[in-house]
């Protein structure tokens, strides 16, 4: 996606997250909602790749942040280059289609710490779009009343994704969290 696309759709992000009835937010954080953290269009984090499929196939069990257990199908593995470091992540397959979630090593510190999603465009023949530009934290990043798949621990990477959505931060986000 080019970047002004990329923006552009950042900023649709914004006004839904503000203003919208079914955003994630409470409307006691809309009120406050100012924007979301993005890192810079990074170009060098955009992939057409192919899948290594998985031979076995096997469903696995992956918890929730609430203890439900959804089931995915282990799909493949790729392997890219991340600041000139070999990098694997799976693909997993749900009902409603291809999933990435990851944590990377900036997790609680830059990016959010149970990590980030991507659903990648399927282009035929394991070929996938895989563009971490549109890395987005789960709705659980912005309040307790979400139930978020957690990231496997094969997707837990040593190298920083500096790109795609950034922790959120602000007034707004502490709105959204119990005060047990």
């Amino acid at each position: 996606m080019d970047a002004a696309k990329l923006l552009a759709s950042r900023q649709e992000k914004d006004q839904f997250f503000r203003s919208h009835a079914q955003s994630p937010l409470t409307p006691e954080q809309q009120k406050v909602f100012n924007a979301l953290r993005y890192y810079d269009p990074n170009p060098a984090l955009e992939f057409t790749l192919r899948i290594e499929p998985i031979a076995d196939g096997k469903f696995v069990q992956i918890q929730t942040t609430t203890g439900d257990i959804r089931m995915m199908k282990r799909y493949g593995h790729f392997t890219f280059p991340v600041e000139g470091q070999e990098t694997t992540l799976t693909l997993y397959e749900a009902d409603y289609g291809f999933f990435l979630p990851f944590v990377d090593a900036n997790a609680g510190q830059e990016t959010y710490p149970a990590g980030r999603y991507l659903e990648p465009e399927y282009l035929g023949d394991n070929r996938f779009h895989i563009d971490f530009n549109q890395a987005y934290n789960p709705y659980c990043a912005y309040g307790d009343g979400w139930s978020c798949p957690i990231t496997p621990a094969e997707n837990r990477l040593s190298v920083a994704i500096r790109a795609g959505e950034m922790i959120p931060l602000g007034d707004w986000v502490t709105l959204g969290q119990s005060q047990e």
